[in-house]
């Protein structure tokens, strides 16, 4: 086992090779461009397009805009912060250790409960696409920290397929 390969001791779960091993795969190149790329895309809108849009907007409206903002503008730093984390791993910039700790993990555990602000219903379109793709990526995120530091299953299709593959071996089928 290698310095960049070390198992946290917080979680019994942790497979270090499993993580090392999305680091470097094909998904991870996608989902880092996915997010890093939604990002910008975002910055882009608020700082323009949805700034000038933000302006017409009646007072709930607007209030709804600022903290549906906040809450997209922070949950996709959460995500790139991952991505930039898990991309050091693979480049040997930190080890595996310090990426498990809670410092460098996704703050929610939970699914994102989805609160409506009063006068959410008259954001621009572009915001409300942007909060269902920041959410989607959030998520999916998230689902691969927990699988990868908490050793859940990456794959519900893969942890059944293992199930049967027990089953099969258990019964000699």
């Amino acid at each position: 086992m290698t310095d960049t390969m070390q198992a946290s001791p917080m979680k019994s779960g942790f497979d270090p090779q499993r993580a090392l091993d999305f680091a470097r795969s094909e998904v991870f190149e996608r989902t880092f461009k996915e997010g890093m790329a939604l990002v910008e895309e975002t910055a882009g809108y608020l700082d323009g397009p949805g700034r000038a849009s933000s302006k017409r907007l009646s007072r709930a409206a607007a209030l709804a805009y600022a903290g549906e903002s906040m809450r997209l503008t922070t949950r996709l730093m959460q995500v790139a912060s991952w991505l930039l984390v898990q991309r050091a791993v693979r480049d040997g910039e930190i080890q595996m250790a310090e990426a498990a700790s809670e410092k460098y993990r996704l703050i929610s555990r939970e699914p994102q409960p989805v609160t409506n602000f009063a006068g959410a219903d008259e954001l621009p379109e572009t915001l409300k696409t942007l909060i269902i793709r920041g959410s989607a990526i959030y998520e999916r995120v998230r689902r691969l920290d927990e699988s990868m530091y908490e050793g859940g299953p990456a794959d519900p299709v893969n942890a059944v397929s293992d199930q049967l593959a027990k089953l099969n071996a258990a019964f000699g089928r």
